[in-house]
């Protein structure tokens, strides 16, 4: 027997979230309608809003009500600096750490071929403008350190530079509060690698 028609679009919906398999997404579509109706107006409203009223900050490219988000206009950020990350996601931890002061610049994914995703799909071209603007000394990478990630970073290092613009790239190493038995050996052989005097 066939699901009624909304429901098959509401399972089908509920499958463009990432992770969500047809299973999952039955599973949250049955409990919406029959445990949390009030949830699922919730969701679809602030969905809803999500959509008409957010965009990108013209300068970061982070998700924002304004033309220019409220971290880019403000005057106690570090102009000099900018942090590339690949997804707001990153930015917000980033954020979290209270140690960098500078300003973002969001990708919105990382370069993969493999995907068709390139340098025209990144918007590369918005990067340099922002990364060039006179202001900016240092651009910080700070993709994630997957082979994706890996090869964004040389990319955008390799461009970057040959712009005259300083770059480095975040540290990776032992986390805080880890122990060396429980890590994996290229971790370990990264911190040895990426050591500082003491």
């Amino acid at each position: 027997m066939a699901l009624p028609t909304a429901l098959e679009e509401l399972v089908e919906a509920l499958r463009c979230l990432p992770g969500v398999g047809p299973k999952s997404a039955q599973r949250m579509a049955y409990h919406l309608l029959q445990r949390d109706r009030k949830g699922a107006l919730r969701l679809s409203h602030s969905l809803r809003h999500a959509i008409e009223v957010l965009r990108h900050c013209s300068r970061c490219n982070a998700f924002s009500e304004d033309e220019v988000c409220e971290r880019c206009s403000s005057p106690r950020r570090d102009a000099s600096q900018l942090c590339v990350v690949e997804m707001p996601a990153d930015l917000n931890m980033m954020e979290q750490t209270h140690a960098y002061r500078g300003m973002y610049y969001v990708l919105m994914g990382h370069l993969s071929p493999l995907d068709g995703i390139g340098p025209k799909e990144l918007h590369l071209d918005r990067l340099l403008a922002r990364a060039s603007d006179g202001k900016v000394q240092e651009v910080i990478l700070a993709t994630n350190f997957t082979n994706e990630g890996e090869a964004t970073a040389h990319y955008l290092g390799e461009m970057l530079r040959a712009r005259g613009l300083k770059v480095s790239r975040i540290a990776r190493g032992l986390p805080v509060g880890g122990e060396i038995e429980h890590t994996d050996a290229g971790t370990i052989a990264q911190a040895l690698i990426e050591r500082r005097p003491l």
